[in-house]
């Protein structure tokens, strides 16, 4: 059994998909402090001038320390500007009347009042459909998860009989000194590695790091194959200490 764990991002970019499709069991990490301006909230498609930001606008004043699952989008209108934005930067790629008015109708069901971690995870699980990722999804919130980072993620794999937890890069901070914790409940360790792949773009050059809508609608049919490609063996803690000692980006 392999968990890895992660706050529900808003439109994903093909690593955190790739995580996903890593794991057994993926764990909507849900219940956690929200933090404005994150990945939660935002996320980037590939534009006539490169990289442009998405924000969904939430009730933020007045509700510092609500947890992602408590969050509120504020602006019914924000469906119709993010869609305008798509259509206006992705409207002649191959495949876009493919996928945009599915986008469209799952944005659609998301007004003012609406939890934005509803809309993340609907998202989430519609972009595992189109790649053809099978992982089973959870809420945290559902699993009554204890205690804090690395505790929190020890009980969450205990709970779900992890024998692997694989593990996003951007966790290693706090997590490398606490992979004890997991050995010693029979949890081993694994670092997701993922190398961004190259794929046919509009408005060259390639730029990397976008949503995966951006391979959807340029790629079609293709996307899963080109997701799986840049997949790398994931990093033993050893490996990645030496990798991060030595300077190289894992």
């Amino acid at each position: 059994m392999r968990v890895a764990i992660s706050q529900p991002t808003f439109l994903p970019w093909l690593g955190y998909l790739d995580l996903i499709d890593q794991a057994d069991t993926f764990v909507l990490l849900d219940h956690v402090q929200f933090e404005k301006q994150s990945w939660q909230q935002r996320n980037r498609i590939k534009g006539p001038a490169g990289l442009q930001w998405l924000t969904v606008p939430v009730v933020f004043r007045g509700r510092f320390g609500q947890r992602i699952n408590e969050v509120l989008i504020r602006d019914s209108g924000f469906p119709a500007d993010h869609l305008r934005a798509i259509e206006f930067s992705y409207r002649r790629a191959p495949y876009f009347g493919q996928y945009f008015q599915q986008i469209a109708e799952i944005f659609g069901k998301y007004p003012a009042g609406s939890l934005l971690a509803d809309l993340n995870i609907e998202l989430i699980r519609w972009f595992c459909s189109m790649f053809a990722i099978g992982t089973l999804l959870i809420r945290a919130s559902a699993q009554k998860p204890e205690g804090r980072r690395s505790d929190l993620l020890v009980h969450l794999c205990a709970e779900l009989g992890a024998k692997t937890y694989v593990a996003a890069p951007g966790s290693a901070a706090y997590l490398l000194d606490d992979v004890p914790k997991f050995l010693s409940g029979g949890i081993e360790v694994a670092f997701h590695h993922y190398q961004h792949p190259e794929y046919r773009q509009r408005f060259p050059p390639f730029v990397p790091y976008a949503t995966a809508l951006d391979l959807l609608f340029n790629e079609g049919g293709r996307s899963p194959e080109i997701l799986r490609s840049g997949r790398r063996q994931p990093l033993s803690t050893e490996e990645l200490r030496l990798s991060l000692a030595s300077g190289v980006s894992a």
